[in-house]
């Protein structure tokens, strides 16, 4: 037996591996603290942070989304392009920014990170009405916007309780919105449309975010998809789901170059026998 298979089976040897061990967190660590050096100075962020997606992240985010609508990955994969260079977008969000009371919390980079998930599943089952809790600037909201207005059919009603949210949504992706102020409960019973797609991104309490799937449950079209921008915190949708008998599935973000571990997208929806 080498020294080094002696080391391995005896008593010393969680002492032995120590070192490296070390130096595997220390990389690690390293890597962590440069990228939130480097974010301190850079970004204005605060919350709802921006970023890309690591190349594979995207790839694995292709194939969860082609699954999920039953959509060839390819074809996914060209939404997911799509979104990433629209210049139309890119522009758009930049200039709202720029002139945004705002703007000091904003960067000013276009960074669609998970977003590029919600565009992609909105180009691929072409919902008539999507339903998003939560607009705080905008982001998503003229993310999912872009993608009706490439459909050519379909609206957006985005809530938020802040009177001030919402800056971005202006121009031609407010003509396929409606904005509503107010408590997303009491909103969400009112609903007279049918849901194709409910995005949850609101309060981000399991108790709030199990009440809304409440609440939207009888307003669901047949078919419809229930996303969470929760579910890597909470339990809440895949309960909901197991309880009304759907099909829950996660997608969890690799950020690029960022300090923030990322979230992800949770979906619920019926899945037809095979």
């Amino acid at each position: 037996m080498s020294l080094r298979q002696r080391i391995a089976t005896s008593p010393m040897a969680r002492v032995a591996a120590f070192p490296g061990r070390a130096r595997m967190v220390a990389r690690h660590d390293v890597g962590v603290l440069r990228n939130s050096a480097r974010w301190l100075v850079k970004s204005r962020e605060h919350t709802n942070f921006t970023y890309d997606l690591q190349p594979l992240n995207r790839e694995h985010l292709a194939w969860w989304v082609a699954n999920a609508a039953g959509t060839p990955v390819s074809v996914v994969r060209d939404y997911i392009d799509e979104a990433d260079h629209d210049a139309d977008l890119i522009e758009h969000v930049l200039a709202a920014t720029r002139v945004s009371d705002r703007r000091g919390l904003a960067d000013d980079e276009v960074r669609l990170g998970k977003r590029l998930g919600w565009y992609a599943l909105v180009r691929a089952m072409r919902p008539s009405h999507v339903v998003e809790t939560g607009t705080d600037k905008g982001l998503g909201s003229v993310v999912l916007a872009a993608a009706l207005l490439r459909n050519g059919s379909g609206r957006l009603t985005t809530v938020d309780v802040n009177s001030a949210s919402g800056y971005l949504i202006t121009g031609r992706y407010a003509a396929v919105t409606d904005r509503v102020v107010g408590d997303s409960l009491a909103v969400l019973a009112e609903l007279v449309a049918p849901v194709d797609l409910f995005l949850h991104d609101s309060l981000h309490t399991r108790e709030h975010e199990y009440a809304e799937f409440e609440a939207v449950e009888e307003r669901l079209a047949r078919g419809a998809v229930v996303l969470s921008d929760n579910s890597h915190v909470t339990d809440a949708l895949p309960s909901w789901a197991e309880k009304t008998g759907r099909s829950f599935t996660y997608w969890h973000e690799w950020p690029a170059s960022h300090w923030y571990p990322g979230s992800g997208i949770g979906l619920a929806q019926f899945v037809a026998p095979e």
